[in-house]
């Protein structure tokens, strides 16, 4: 880890959300300072998410009540990902969806129609409405030869009131059951990466990724060849470093902190 020396000079940011920007309702110190920035310097950025509940719209809204104002072209997640996934693999299929109207809505969008009789795949995201009765029906879809996808293998995730439940835990009964292992498009899976910097017009080399977690934001950098940068305002902690066998590029507090990080690296020579 290269915590005393400053980032290479970027051209392009990648953001995780949940944990980086807000817990649940409640905005988390440095956000509306880092998105000044954003504005002031024109960096492009992409806030990468591994949420699958919420469309881009919704996303910005949330932040509109929060006090941010971010266009939805700035906002790609992993339900998105996942809808484009399944539209390349099988044009105009079918999926029995455990999830959001955002998972739900993007799927449609990608030419995708819901079946909880014989689906092509079971498409498992971040939901409330996940009960005994789901598991049985998409056990049952599974053994039946439908294939398995989850949006994300987050097991947990941050919120207003601690860890809560996330999409990889929601899923363990659905593999237990089966046998069967579930796909997860979401990262650390490079086809998210490839697609978010494709986005933001930003070759890796010249490319940021900012999140909480290690087992997805960083090793999705890593195998990626970006640069890392580690919050501390999520799930992660120092004291969790040692558990892994990989380490950010940087560890920040919180992404209040990253303006001047990366302003340093724009000051120093080439």
């Amino acid at each position: 880890m290269k915590n005393n020396t400053a980032p290479h000079a970027k051209r392009g940011i990648l953001c995780d959300m949940d944990g980086v920007i807000y817990h649940g309702n409640k905005i988390l110190p440095g956000t509306l300072e880092f998105i000044a920035w954003l504005r002031k310097t024109s960096l492009p950025f992409l806030f990468l998410t591994n949420s699958s509940e919420r469309s881009p719209r919704e996303l910005s809204e949330k932040l509109h009540r929060m006090g941010v104002d971010i266009e939805e072209r700035h906002f790609y997640t992993s339900a998105m990902a996942t809808a484009a996934f399944l539209a390349s693999q099988k044009p105009g299929g079918s999926a029995y969806v455990i999830g959001q109207p955002g998972l739900i809505n993007a799927l449609y969008d990608a030419g995708f129609s819901t079946n909880d009789v014989n689906p092509d795949y079971v498409v498992v995201g971040e939901t409330p409405m996940y009960t005994y009765e789901t598991i049985k029906k998409a056990v049952r879809l599974v053994l039946n030869g439908a294939k398995l996808i989850g949006t994300n293998p987050d097991l947990t995730g941050p919120a207003e009131n601690g860890i809560i439940p996330a999409c990889g835990a929601l899923l363990a009964p659905i593999e237990l059951s089966t046998g069967v292992k579930a796909y997860f498009v979401g990262k650390p899976n490079p086809l998210m990466m490839r697609t978010g910097l494709g986005l933001l017009g930003c070759p890796r080399e010249n490319a940021l990724i900012v999140g909480d977690r290690m087992d997805t934001d960083i090793i999705s950098g890593i195998e990626s060849g970006i640069e890392t940068v580690l919050v501390l305002s999520g799930v992660a902690q120092r004291q969790d470093l040692a558990r892994f066998g990989f380490g950010p590029d940087y560890i920040l507090d919180s992404i209040g902190q990253l303006p001047a990080l990366l302003d340093a690296a724009a000051q120093s020579p080439a």
